[in-house]
C-alpha cells in the first residue's frame, strides 16, 4: 500500500526526518521507512520494540531519547497508536516527564468502521477481543446486545482474523434477529468489504469470506 493512500503528506514528511522511533515490529516497520523514502540509511534508525510483550519496567529506556532533547516517533503496525495498539502507557510516561505528544494524521480502522457502518456514532464502545472459549464469548455477545438496547450504543469489537468465522458464526446464534450488525474488513486495503444488515438478513446469505482477513464488528440493538 502506498503510504499517501492513508497518511497525509505532512505526517509522511516528518516521519521521514525522524531518527528514532518506537515500533511494535522492526521488521515491518523499517520497510514502512524505507517505503516513504526516509532521508536517512534504514539501517543507521534507531528502533525500540514496544508490543504485548512489553514489560513496564522497560518503558523508562524507550523514552531515553526524548529525555536528551531528541524527537521520537511511534508506530503501529496497524490503526493507531495507543488505540488498540501498544503505546498508551508509553504515551502517558511521556505525559509525566512533561514531553510535548504530537498527534498526527491517520487512519483508525475502529473510526472509519463506525464512519461507514450507518450505527450510532454518538454513542459508542470498544471492546478489544472478546473471550475465545464459546460459552464465555456467548456471555459476552450477550451482555454486550443487551447494553446497546439499554443505551442505543454501538458496541464494536475484533478477532483475530483466523478466528473471524467462529465470532460472526456465535453472533447469528446469539443476537436478536432485528439486531444490525456490520463487519468492516480489510479497510483501507484495495479488498475492503464494509456491510451492515440485519442479524436476519445476515443469516438469509453466504457467509462473508473472513478468513485470515483483518475485521472489525459492530453491532447496534434495535428498538
Amino acid at each position: 500500500m502506498q503510504a499517501e493512500r492513508v497518511l497525509p503528506g505532512h505526517a509522511i514528511d516528518i516521519a521521514r526526518k525522524l531518527q528514532h522511533y518506537v515500533v511494535e515490529e522492526p521488521k515491518s516497520a523499517r520497510q514502512f521507512l524505507s517505503s516513504i523514502n526516509h532521508e536517512s540509511p534504514i539501517q543507521s534508525l534507531d528502533l525500540a520494540t514496544l508490543n504485548e510483550h512489553s514489560r513496564a519496567d522497560e518503558l523508562p529506556a524507550l523514552i531515553a531519547p526524548l529525555l536528551e532533547g531528541k524527537d521520537m516517533g511511534l508506530i503501529s503496525e496497524a490503526g493507531c497508536p495507543g488505540i488498540a495498539d501498544p503505546g498508551a502507557d508509553l504515551v502517558a510516561l511521556a505525559h509525566q516527564k512533561n514531553i510535548r505528544v504530537i498527534p498526527l494524521v491517520g487512519p483508525s480502522s475502529i473510526l472509519l468502521a463506525l464512519m461507514t457502518s450507518g450505527l450510532n456514532g454518538q454513542c459508542f464502545a470498544f471492546h478489544g477481543y472478546l473471550p475465545i472459549e464459546q460459552a464465555d464469548r456467548s456471555k459476552a455477545i450477550a451482555a454486550l446486545e443487551s447494553e446497546s438496547f439499554k443505551r442505543k450504543q454501538t458496541q464494536l469489537f475484533i478477532e483475530t482474523p483466523y478466528r473471524n468465522d467462529k465470532l460472526f458464526a456465535a453472533l447469528l446464534a446469539q443476537c436478536r434477529p432485528d439486531t444490525r450488525l456490520c463487519i468492516a474488513t480489510d479497510i483501507t486495503l484495495e479488498t475492503e468489504e464494509i456491510r451492515t444488515l440485519r442479524i436476519s438478513e445476515w443469516k438469509q446469505i453466504a457467509a462473508p469470506d473472513l478468513r485470515k482477513r483483518p475485521s472489525i464488528f459492530l453491532l447496534l440493538a434495535s428498538h
